[in-house]
């Protein structure tokens, strides 16, 4: 615990010698007592550095967390998808909140593949070049591979030196910071940070085991595999462990180079409504989609195939989450708003008491006056959040993977309307969504579900059942934003609160003893 402190202390020393308290009170006043705390923490003889002036209140914070290292990355990341703490203005300035550090050198790179993955292996790994991108948690090498005597492109993804211990040591210091403040300020209490920083290390420990992300990816190749257009880049085995992963190397262009896809000849309006449709046919079939969509994690292959990477984050919908997508965003397509509501009704996302004329005619005034803009301003990603406010009112409970949803949703709509500014997201969405509805309506599918759940381990990955179960639990953290009651993370929870409470109470009462004996000396 004295360790923690000790931690505590450098950390809040980084933080204070920032301008972070700077910024995020133009956005939300912390207390006076942070205030003073953090102006103790900052007294220096040297001079402090200075962030850009020229940039706006977000950009540098963004770029304060970037410099403090991996942990203030990715909990800045992490609350920019809790505005219910931080307010909703400064959560979206932190969702433009990248996840760049410097690169560690090729030696240590090589040092970790040979000792994750034994002498021969590595040897068999050839023209393993410098880092071409690196990130917080991991960076990456071009290599080549032998594949049952094919030489192989591959791209190697490696995981940070003593990452895992660095990142362990600063969030559980942080940790006891949220318990310490939650004793002393009880208006905290309600915001629940010791849960929300231990939900981080959780989600975040399972994301630096790239077995995780290897198990994912090779869940979402499965998938779409006979989507036309469309690629997976194919994990490799034998070269991934807990701190490698090695799959295909895409060679192919970002899409952000809009004019670059132009000069080859690609059809930029076809790539951007396939994009669209592959992401809703993967959330409302499959129940599984890439949750981190941004233009830095899509490619264009050299055949025109869309080619996503960074499979780090995913969403998952259960299959009442899928039937209500598809049916809502269908019903709104048809301007059936009754149809929405009955829906809302009988998946029980609202209660049986509530009118459903009175819902009909809210979800109206979502949706008519979407119909009378113009096709550029549309957004189905912003239907659906005011969709989920609209429907608060009527004590609809919360369904946060729905929210993940909406999130990609308006993520990967800017992605489309930057290649083809006139996209129509509800043309563009109808075709997959009606076809899905009728599927699920076929008695033959009816058949196919109980085989399809049967071959759904095999379809996972059979080699590596333990490591696909833990990879859901990531994936449930992350959506619903909780830690479940019946699972080792929320023994782990109270196991570490139970810590804190002693050593808090074991403080008070070490400070009254030696009060009273200061009093009886002197």
């Amino acid at each position: 615990m004295i360790k923690k402190l000790i931690i505590l202390f450098k950390l809040g020393r980084k933080v204070a010698c920032s301008d972070i308290l700077n910024i995020i009170s133009k956005f939300k006043e912390p207390p006076l007592a942070i205030k003073i705390l953090f102006k103790l923490l900052s007294f220096s003889f040297s001079k402090k550095k200075q962030i850009n002036i020229s940039k706006n209140e977000g950009e540098k914070l963004s770029q304060s967390l970037e410099s403090m290292g991996t942990t203030f990355i990715k909990l800045g990341q992490f609350l920019a998808t809790r505005p219910d703490i931080i307010g909703e203005e400064l959560s979206k300035e932190l969702e433009n909140l990248q996840d760049k550090l410097p690169p560690f050198s090729l030696l240590q790179a090589k040092e970790i593949i040979k000792n994750d993955l034994g002498n021969e292996t590595y040897n068999s790994i050839i023209n393993l070049t410098e880092p071409v991108a690196a990130a917080s948690i991991a960076q990456v090498h071009k290599a080549q591979i032998d594949d049952n005597g094919v030489i192989k492109d591959v791209a190697i993804k490696i995981l940070r030196p003593d990452i895992k211990k660095i990142f362990n040591e600063e969030i559980d210091a942080i940790m006891l910071f949220a318990f310490l403040i939650e004793s002393f300020i009880k208006k905290t209490k309600r915001l629940k940070l010791v849960e929300v920083v231990f939900l981080l290390k959780e989600i975040t420990n399972l994301e630096m085991d790239l077995r995780f992300e290897a198990a994912a990816a090779n869940e979402y190749a499965e998938n779409t595999k006979n989507d036309v257009g469309f690629r997976v880049p194919e994990i490799y085995w034998n070269y991934t462990s807990e701190n490698v992963m090695t799959l295909d190397w895409v060679d192919g262009i970002s899409i952000r180079e809009t004019e670059e896809l132009k000069n080859k000849e690609f059809n930029t309006e076809k790539i951007a409504e396939d994009i669209i449709q592959n992401f809703l046919r993967h959330a409302v079939r499959d129940g599984f989609f890439h949750a981190d969509m941004h233009q830095g994690n899509i490619f264009i292959d050299n055949d025109g195939q869309i080619v996503p990477i960074d499979f780090g984050i995913m969403g998952r919908l259960d299959k009442m989450s899928k039937r209500f997508l598809a049916e809502i965003l269908f019903g709104f397509i048809q301007r059936d708003y009754r149809k929405v509501a009955e829906v809302h009704l009988i998946a029980g996302l609202v209660p049986k008491e509530v009118p459903i004329d009175d819902l009909a005619q809210a979800l109206r005034s979502i949706g008519e006056p979407i119909f009378g803009q113009a096709v550029k301003d549309i957004s189905g990603g912003k239907l659906l959040k005011q969709l989920f406010d609209v429907t608060e009112k009527f004590n609809m409970q919360t369904q946060p993977q729905l929210l993940m949803l909406q999130k990609t949703m308006v993520v990967v709509e800017g992605v489309a309307r930057k290649l083809n500014p006139n996209t129509n997201i509800w043309t563009t969405s109808k075709p997959v969504l009606e076809s899905w509805l009728k599927e699920t309506k076929d008695p033959m599918t009816k058949l196919n579900e109980t085989f399809q759940n049967t071959t759904e381990v095999i379809k996972r990955l059979p080699e590596f059942p333990e490591i696909m179960d833990k990879a859901n639990q990531a994936l449930t953290y992350l959506a619903s934003g909780q830690i479940p009651q019946n699972s080792n993370s929320y023994t782990a929870l109270n196991t570490q609160k139970s810590e804190m409470t002693a050593f808090r109470n074991q403080s008070i009462i070490g400070l009254l003893v030696l009060v009273i004996f200061g009093l009886l000396i002197f």
